[in-house]
């Protein structure tokens, strides 16, 4: 895989750069420890040297915004946990950043979706539950601008903004249902989704897992390249005394 010129040192930490800047509005804070609201996203972060004080208040938000289903979801260098943590995930990942060969242009079918409808809520929900293109939520298009493709009236592939570092956004959320593949539709809404982003100034990025050469391939395809390799993790702190086993 080819390695993209050095540069965007805000994606490194993506996570903590996008809650301290564009997405401040959105963050949860408890000491120095950030994460997103729980019908948002799940991804939190610690700062690079976090005390045992910090990973204290690390719990205590976690448990406070996701009650029995606790745990810190983290992307890119990860801080060595306490021993008492479970780790629960660790998946090895990629982060592409898109180089000027990725084509860029709006898109005539696709239509922006409006967090504030709840037709659109629900219709975007219903594809993620038929594609499984990782976690989206009730109110995950509070990240920024999510573009759809309807037929026949049904919503039926989708693309969208998430992490939002300065100076970059992720694509995040591309998927097609199976009866509408092989059509092109995923990357005509990744192009769409990139022009918004170039015309605010910004740099497109994405992560995708490790494991997942075909989508890496396309998006190799589509002009991304490889800038770092990253892990995606979670971890779960200790319960607290007294307290019932999470789920």
């Amino acid at each position: 895989m080819t390695q993209v010129a050095q540069g965007l040192d805000q994606l490194d930490r993506s996570v903590w750069n996008a809650l301290h800047g564009p997405h401040a509005a959105l963050a949860v804070r408890r000491g120095r420890v950030v994460t997103y609201p729980d019908d948002v996203t799940r991804f939190s972060s610690l700062p690079e040297d976090p005390t045992p004080a910090d990973w204290d208040d690390a719990a205590s938000l976690v448990a406070g915004v996701r009650g029995d289903r606790a745990f810190l979801l983290l992307t890119g260098d990860v801080p060595e946990p306490p021993a008492d943590w479970t780790v629960l995930v660790d998946l090895p990942g990629v982060q592409m950043v898109a180089t000027d060969a990725v084509a860029s242009a709006p898109d005539p079918e696709a239509v922006v979706l409006d967090l504030d409808d709840p037709s659109d809520v629900a219709a975007a929900l219903a594809l993620v539950e038929r594609t499984q293109p990782g976690p989206f939520f009730e109110r995950t298009m509070a990240m920024g601008s999510y573009l759809g493709i309807r037929r026949e009236g049904r919503l039926v592939a989708m693309a969208g903004e998430r992490l939002h570092p300065p100076g970059a956004v992720e694509i995040s959320a591309v998927c097609t249902d199976a009866a509408w593949r092989g059509q092109g539709l995923g990357t005509r809404l990744v192009h769409a989704v990139a022009h918004g982003v170039r015309e605010r100034g910004e740099v497109p990025f994405l992560h995708a897992s490790a494991s997942n050469t075909g989508a890496i391939r396309l998006y190799e395809q589509l002009g991304f390249r490889l800038r770092r390799a990253t892990r995606f993790t979670a971890l779960r702190p200790p319960a607290p005394p007294g307290a019932t086993a999470p789920r």
